[in-house]
């Protein structure tokens, strides 16, 4: 008798998972997560011509559309391409790298409660471009034009300085997601001090200035803020799909982690360095916009129904909610325009407090 040897059995098939393979690689392809990107890649589309189509100049949605792949006349051109384009464009970068930011974070920390705006990131970024508009309005004799140039740079420095002192003060041979988001929480309250100490000194228009960019405002935005958000995009957003997949593991405790081939430390920092670039990045193009990093990633995740936030359905959603907020913002109020930062607060404030009662809910049970 010759024994004869059967192949295993296939795995049984999982409803809305396909399995890919591409010679040494393989992986599952979630078709709900791809729905979700597709559909929030539409609104984004349909909400950014609606932008675009409002103002002064009143543009039909279907000739924004025209005007943006090649079409409408001269005059459609130039408000949409040149006049209206870049902001909502800023819009959209800046939502997308917050909500990513947020998806990291939150998957490190395990807290849905972890974010740029909540580990003193963004407030290291306003706390020095607050010191900077104070400083170039004349405090020490310094042109205003040196705080028109200074804003960005000092915010992007503010925001890498104020999170590497969160991360040395976290580190106790590793980082521990907990001990990361009650650190980051103490150093937001230092700079939120900082932050009202300098508007109590101030004068009063450097004041108004400072508080204006404080509510995250994508008035006046133009090219010169668009290539570096691209630039910056383009490196970071690539990186963060890289590491996505360690994303998963780290949901886990450290030794799981590290059973499942995970470095848990240098995972962690490279995930945390992505993170915090894209929040500072961010931050130094539109100031603070709050709650977007906070409450995508957690909408991202419950409507994909996976276990940690995705990243590309995060961004895409973080875009198309910053850019339907602007439109709101521009438009609400008829010829008074509120900064962006207004509307996503009166967004996510409510989602912000149904967070913080479920996690006192999962505590009692």
């Amino acid at each position: 008798m010759s024994a004869t040897t059967e192949a295993p059995p296939a795995p049984p098939a999982v409803p809305g998972r396909r399995p890919i393979r591409y010679g040494r690689f393989s992986g599952v392809l979630r078709m709900r997560p791809l729905v979700v990107l597709l559909i929030c890649a539409v609104v984004l589309l349909l909400a950014a011509a609606a932008n675009m189509g409002r103002g002064d100049y009143p543009i039909a949605i279907t000739d924004v559309l025209a005007t943006l792949f090649g079409g409408g006349d001269a005059g459609q051109q130039l408000v949409v391409l040149e006049l209206r384009l870049p902001r909502t464009l800023v819009g959209a970068l800046v939502g997308g790298a917050l909500a990513v930011s947020g998806a990291i974070l939150q998957s490190i920390a395990r807290n849905p409660l972890a974010s740029p705006d909540i580990i003193g990131v963004q407030w290291g970024a306003s706390a020095a471009a607050v010191f900077v508009i104070v400083l170039g309005g004349g405090a020490v004799g310094v042109g205003g034009s040196f705080a028109a140039l200074g804003i960005p740079l000092a915010a992007l420095v503010g925001g890498l300085v104020s999170s590497l002192v969160v991360y040395v003060l976290a580190w106790r041979r590793g980082i521990q997601g907990f001990r990361l988001v009650l650190i980051g929480i103490g150093i937001q309250a230092v700079l939120v001090a900082a932050v009202q100490w300098l508007l109590t000194v101030a004068q009063i228009y450097q004041a108004a200035q400072a508080q204006v960019w404080l509510n995250g405002s994508l008035n006046a935005r133009s090219w010169n803020e668009v290539v570096p958000l691209s630039i910056a995009m383009a490196v970071l957003v690539p990186a963060a799909l890289i590491l996505a997949h360690l994303l998963g593991g780290l949901r886990f405790d450290d030794d799981t982690a590290r059973g499942l081939g995970i470095r848990v430390n240098g995972a962690r920092t490279g995930l945390l360095l992505v993170s915090v670039g894209l929040a500072s990045v961010a931050t130094a193009a539109a100031g603070p916009i709050a709650f977007v990093a906070l409450v995508c990633p957690q909408i991202a995740r419950r409507i994909c129904r996976v276990g940690s936030p995705p990243i590309a359905a995060s961004m895409m959603l973080g875009a198309a909610l910053t850019v339907l907020a602007d439109l709101i913002a521009r438009t609400a109020l008829g010829s008074i325009e509120l900064p962006v930062g207004i509307i996503t607060a009166v967004l996510g404030a409510p989602y912000l407090l149904y967070l913080l009662a479920r996690s006192r809910q999962e505590a009692r049970a």
